[in-house]
């Protein structure tokens, strides 16, 4: 009686430390498999080993005990009828508990290889985007470089514009200011003309000078 009592009273604890366990399990699957779960950020990952660990451990504790008590309803003289059906009732609520865990175990691997798949497509995407807004600034950056290049040639051009501009005016203003002196001095144009007469006509004479000399040197050598 004694070792049926005792074994009766830790069959009881760790069939109600397994129901608690379980039911943190099952909330814990439930989270992971929210559709915005970071798994690893949230540390789920390693909860739900160490739960799933202490679950076996229990189980198998469990397991054990039920065990015991087995080979103690074998001797129908032991225990009572209630005894023996609360033994029943032990090997049931094992035989419960180990179906649980089990589907509770694929239910929380299922939700947790789609959150790490969710996770991959997301870290894609975010890849994807975060390369595809790189690109997009690069391009922007050479598109920027391009118009300041072309701002810098333009006003270059603007630049020599201005500057043939200026020059053009001086041009024009001396033109100007020669025709003014010219106008002021008529005497200048009448100098430059006879300067040019006198010119013509020294080289007439001279011309005609050396014509001369020439017919003069011919006619000696024929005679």
């Amino acid at each position: 009686m004694a070792t049926y009592d005792r074994l009766h009273r830790q069959c009881r604890t760790l069939e109600n430390l397994f129901d608690s366990k379980l039911t943190t399990y099952a909330q814990l699957a439930a989270a992971i498999a929210q559709p915005n779960q970071d798994v690893e950020a949230t540390g789920s990952g390693n909860r739900w080993e160490d739960l799933e660990q202490e679950l076996e451990d229990l189980l198998s504790k469990l397991e054990e005990i039920n065990e015991q008590l087995s080979t103690l309803a074998s001797n129908p003289d032991t225990l009572s009828a209630s005894m023996l059906r609360t033994v029943q009732r032990h090997r049931e609520i094992f035989q419960d508990s180990s179906r649980e865990l089990r589907r509770t175990k694929t239910n929380v691997h299922t939700a947790l290889d789609k959150a790490n798949l969710l996770s991959g497509v997301r870290n894609d995407i975010d890849a994807y985007k975060s390369s595809a807004a790189d690109s997009l600034l690069a391009e922007r950056g050479r598109i920027d470089n391009s118009h300041r290049m072309t701002d810098d040639i333009l006003a270059q051009a603007y630049e020599t514009r201005s500057e043939f501009t200026r020059q053009r005016t001086t041009l024009s203003n001396v033109n100007t200011r020669m025709t003014g002196v010219i106008n002021k001095m008529p005497g200048i144009n009448n100098l430059v003309a006879m300067i040019k007469s006198r010119r013509r006509r020294d080289s007439i004479i001279l011309g005609v000078l050396i014509g001369v000399c020439t017919i003069i040197i011919l006619s000696y050598l024929w005679n």
